[in-house]
């Protein structure tokens, strides 16, 4: 049960960099995106470490709660948290999709606040993995 978990983390890390490197390519080309993750690259590989540590819990608890055949509502809730912390972390590079949208003062906020922005998507990761960690533990009480 941890390998598998493990590997879904794993995996999301890497699905995570790749969607990364993806849209910052397609909007502003390989060479931006590659500019951006050698300027914040401790934020970017931090905020996939993170997301991927909360993916492989979320696998990691959605095993023990199937196999104790409890309810999902745990499951629901902490899905959710780990949603909200990759909107947040992830919300800084609207700045890139907003001009095709005409929303020039939201580029502007986004764009000034980018490592503010890091740093809540972080805080959202770490919210995320405690809240999943706690699940888990109270679920192993039971």
């Amino acid at each position: 049960m941890y390998a598998k978990s493990i590997a879904y983390g794993t995996l999301a890390s890497a699905i995570l960099l790749g969607v990364y490197f993806a849209a910052l390519s397609l909007v502003s080309g390989w060479e931006f995106a590659q500019n951006q993750f050698a300027s914040f690259w401790y934020f970017i590989v931090s905020l996939a470490i993170g997301f991927g540590v909360q993916i492989g819990l979320y696998a990691y608890l959605r095993n023990l709660i199937h196999g104790g055949h409890d309810s999902g509502k745990v499951l629901g809730v902490t899905g959710t948290t780990s949603t909200a912390a990759m909107i947040s972390c992830c919300a800084h590079y609207l700045a890139n999709l907003l001009p095709i949208l005409g929303i020039a003062g939201v580029i502007t906020f986004v764009a000034q606040y980018q490592i503010q922005l890091f740093w809540t998507g972080l805080l959202f990761n770490i919210g995320g993995i405690v809240y999943i960690g706690s699940k888990i533990a109270k679920f192993q009480k039971r």
